[in-house]
């Protein structure tokens, strides 16, 4: 994969696909291999750029504090890298708050913007602060993501519903162990990031057409959040789906509706 060099910053990244541009940013603890599932689904469709954050991946991991300002600049000097001047952009989760401080600092480098299971901080309303669960025992911590992860994951639903309980052993089978202590202040860092998060005064700017999708039954972005990103983004439009903070692995329909949107 090829290393862009960004002052004391070295970013992994890759370019999949072919079509429309693509810039994807990446959830917490998200990295270019962890998601290249859903990554390889959007590159069936477009030329995805993607990166591994600061601190994340493939990526080193600079003195922090970090903001999202930071991660916002480092995804402006990589498209210039690249040579992309304008692009669509998706933000996930942690990188929908990036791709929203991006879209509030470069609007006009964003063709078209998706919004997913995020957050725009202060008086919009902000995603759960994970940072709190980083200390648990890893049993409650499990129990307790359970439930943000979708509102309904009790015990009792996911013996039920195989699908679902299958999406949370992925994401609980993947230990800390399995990481240095590096990607682990990376991690956290990243996690920190999180606590600064507030573009709702600046919402207004972004100019593109956006796409917020959120998902029903989401503990960590919840729906209400999501309103209040439609609410103050002028040319934008919010689509509900039937599944928790993973919508988009629970309702096939968010991905046909992702893919439409960023045609046009």
């Amino acid at each position: 994969m090829p290393i862009f060099e960004k002052q004391s910053l070295s970013i992994n990244y890759e370019i999949f696909g072919s079509g429309p541009r693509v810039l994807f940013f990446n959830g917490s603890g998200g990295s270019i291999e962890g998601s290249q599932l859903l990554i390889n689904a959007f590159a069936r469709t477009f030329q995805v750029l993607v990166h591994d954050q600061r601190g994340l991946g493939k990526t080193s991991v600079p003195d922090g504090p970090y903001s999202m300002a930071d991660y916002a600049q480092d995804a402006a000097a990589l498209l210039d890298h690249v040579g992309w001047q304008t692009t669509n952009v998706i933000g996930l989760s942690f990188g929908g708050m990036v791709a929203q401080e991006f879209g509030v600092t470069y609007p006009e480098r964003v063709e078209r913007l998706v919004l997913m299971c995020t957050s725009a901080g202060g008086i919009a309303g902000s995603s759960y602060p994970l940072h709190q669960l980083a200390h648990l025992p890893t049993v409650e911590r499990n129990k307790a993501m359970r439930l943000l992860t979708d509102t309904r994951f009790t015990d009792e639903w996911l013996a039920e519903h195989p699908v679902d309980a299958e999406i949370m052993r992925f994401q609980e089978d993947r230990p800390d162990t399995q990481k240095t202590k590096l990607q682990i202040l990376g991690e956290q860092l990243q996690l920190e990031a999180r606590i600064g998060h507030d573009v709702a005064d600046r919402l207004h700017v972004i100019s593109a057409p956006t796409l917020v999708a959120a998902g029903r039954f989401d503990g960590i972005a919840p729906l209400a959040n999501s309103q209040a990103i439609t609410e103050r983004i002028p040319h934008s439009t919010l689509n509900v789906y039937e599944g928790g903070h993973p919508f988009y692995t629970q309702d096939r329909q968010a991905m046909r509706d992702i893919r439409t949107f960023l045609s046009q």
